[in-house]
């Protein structure tokens, strides 16, 4: 279930930071939330278990069973728990980057929901949080933390050159134009990993606004490849799960497409990276 929660006193994050969930030893976690009522409370994804948790700091708390069942009735029972907390949460019932989508109250034809499959996708997280950490660790100007957009479902992780950037035309299915203006009001590097497209998924890494030369630039390792229709370098997941040394592979991949953006951007690399995580300069343009 993926939509936009509205908590009206809750500060606006760079980029919308403030939105994301974040990988724990159980599932996923939205972290602390501030209530207008002035109880703080989060809500947790327990994937061992198969739950949602919704705990207070008043030591309140309120749990349901994730398992199939329509959409619209897991969105009914979850909005209960939050009003018998005294939590009203008002939530945009309408899911976000998905073309096509039906309300959450209104969705009655999704209704499947497989543990193993939810399990396997939290697992596949965990491994690659602290490899995403890894990388984030060498950078010393802005970046985001390792997180987990509930739009896309990606992992993501963003670096920052300091210059603001044109205004994003937008174009993500059901998102305002507010949402992408914020998300990429300064020039970046982003990378993570996106469970959709064909097959076991894909890492990712682009630029915007995307600098003249990026996607002719060779970049690491040998599986990965430029998508002109997503404007993006790809690196299926399956290449680095059957890679000999997966983790040294998916940072080649993170590292060699930054280094790439950031030079065809002209960053300031002397002073954006730790001096121990600057690399050769990216191989020439492809013929």
């Amino acid at each position: 279930m993926v939509g936009k929660v509205r908590l009206k006193n809750t500060p606006l994050v760079n980029h919308w930071w403030n939105v994301p969930v974040y990988v724990t030893t159980r599932g996923f976690t939205t972290s602390l939330m501030q209530h207008p009522s002035g109880e703080s409370f989060q809500i947790d994804l327990d994937l061992r278990e198969h739950r949602l948790n919704i705990t207070t700091t008043s030591g309140e708390e309120r749990s349901m069973p994730l398992r199939s069942g329509p959409v619209s009735q897991f969105y009914s029972d979850l909005m209960r728990h939050l009003d018998e907390l005294d939590l009203h949460t008002d939530v945009w019932p309408m899911p976000v980057e998905i073309p096509g989508a039906s309300r959450f109250d209104h969705d009655d034809r999704h209704r499947v929901y497989v543990p193993e499959r939810a399990q396997l996708f939290w697992r596949a997280l965990v491994t690659m949080v602290p490899i995403f950490g890894e990388f984030r660790s060498r950078f010393v100007g802005k970046a985001s933390p390792v997180h987990l957009f509930w739009g896309g479902l990606d992992l993501a992780t963003t670096r920052f050159s300091g210059r603001t950037a044109p205004p994003h035309l937008g174009g993500a299915a059901h998102c305002g134009p507010h949402v992408m203006l914020e998300a990429y009001s300064h020039e970046v590097s982003s990378s993570g990993y996106w469970p959709g497209g064909e097959g076991e998924g894909f890492f990712y890494s682009y630029a915007y606004p995307e600098p003249s030369g990026f996607a002719t630039t060779a970049v690491q390792p040998a599986a990965a490849r430029w998508s002109a229709d997503l404007a993006e370098f790809l690196l299926p997941y399956e290449a680095v799960r059957r890679a000999p040394n997966p983790p040294a592979t998916l940072l080649s991949f993170l590292q060699s497409t930054y280094e790439a953006a950031a030079e065809a951007a002209g960053w300031d690399r002397r002073h954006l990276e730790r001096p121990t995580a600057r690399r050769a300069p990216p191989s020439p343009p492809r013929e």
